[in-house]
């Protein structure tokens, strides 16, 4: 019997769950929020806006204003510095250094120990609850991940405090258990300069067994590359015979799409499209047939969506998922467990 046979059924009940999520997203939509203003009453973010004495949508519209990474930029910096309760309970330890505004090279993104598991890693859970679902006959856990990653460095110099690339972040803190299955290990998933890194991934990983790729399409790519040409091979699969699944994101896979099916020429590869922001985990392609991607509503993060000719405007107007159309476009406005209060984060 393989590994994969054996852990199947556990991600088989998760796939239940997200079923029953798409059926119900407003009332689980309602009660997120709920739960995010209890949670958070206690924060100075929290007292200021009278968290307290919020009891339904309407309440916390009126008294949350929308906010872009400049308005909250201060108590980020707060946060970074090591002060605790600012936006969300407690410290937050780790900062996702993400593309600037027009101010700021870069933004810090709060990543809290709880939007790490209820929301980034939840999302990777799902990605292969969806992907097991739909290919019942996969063997994905009878052989290694390569999970591609970039790095991270001290925050300040604040105690195990780091700020860096999400990737990094989610490597660093990963459980134990998964580093049985996935490779390279941390110590040369997390170096700095790209260069010895995708050299030293592409030598350790052309000796194991590879089942299935997570990454960038372009960083991916990359390491492929170079490990076709360091092992003198012509296909991918010729290196890893076993090769499945490639899970992306990040960017567009469509510029790179026919690059990948020239070196993986094979019929049993398959792609799955994720949407992972270093503001949370939004999204996941759930049926290989439909290029299109589920918004995952059961994670910690509430959205809200403004019309996009509204952007920009003083005074949009601004619905919950219960309000949307289909049809139209939206800029997507969330609050999370990471602290983010009807932020702005710039996609549609």
């Amino acid at each position: 019997m393989s590994i994969t046979s054996l852990i199947r059924p556990f991600f088989e009940r998760r796939y239940r769950q997200l079923e029953h999520s798409g059926r119900n997203a407003d009332d689980i939509q309602r009660q997120l929020l709920s739960n995010l203003i209890a949670r958070a009453q206690n924060t100075e973010w929290g007292r200021t806006h009278q968290y307290q004495n919020i009891t339904s949508y309407e309440d916390f519209t009126r008294k949350v204003p929308v906010n872009t990474y400049e308005d909250l930029k201060g108590f980020i910096d707060r946060m970074r510095h090591g002060e605790s309760d600012v936006l969300w309970p407690g410290r937050v330890k780790w900062y996702a250094k993400s593309s600037g505004t027009t101010n700021d090279k870069s933004k810090f993104i709060p990543v809290s120990a709880d939007g790490l598991q209820d929301t980034h890693y939840a999302g990777g859970k799902d990605v292969v609850a969806c992907y097991l679902h739909n290919y019942p006959k996969s063997k994905l856990f009878d052989g290694r991940a390569l999970i591609l990653g970039g790095s991270h460095e001290q925050n300040y110099n604040v105690p195990e405090s780091l700020v860096g690339d999400l990737s990094a972040i989610l490597i660093e803190n990963i459980h134990p258990m998964a580093n049985w299955v996935r490779t390279p290990g941390k110590s040369v998933a997390l170096l700095s300069d790209f260069e010895t890194k995708r050299d030293r991934i592409a030598r350790i990983a052309m000796k194991q067994k590879v089942t299935n790729l997570s990454g960038v399409p372009s960083w991916m790519l990359s390491v492929l590359s170079h490990m076709l040409e360091i092992s003198g091979k012509k296909y991918v699969t010729d290196v890893w015979p076993h090769l499945e699944v490639f899970f992306h994101g990040g960017v567009a896979f469509t510029p790179y799409r026919n690059t990948y099916h020239e070196i993986i020429p094979s019929d049993q590869m398959h792609y799955m499209e994720t949407y992972n922001a270093s503001e949370g985990f939004f999204g996941l392609q759930s049926d290989p047939g439909d290029a299109a991607m589920e918004l995952m509503v059961n994670y910690g993060v509430f959205y809200e969506f403004i019309p996009l000719e509204d952007v920009g405007k003083e005074n949009p107007r601004v619905v919950p998922i219960w309000g949307v159309e289909t049809g139209r476009n939206y800029a997507i406005v969330i609050s999370t467990t990471c602290g983010l209060w009807r932020y702005q984060i710039g996609d549609t």
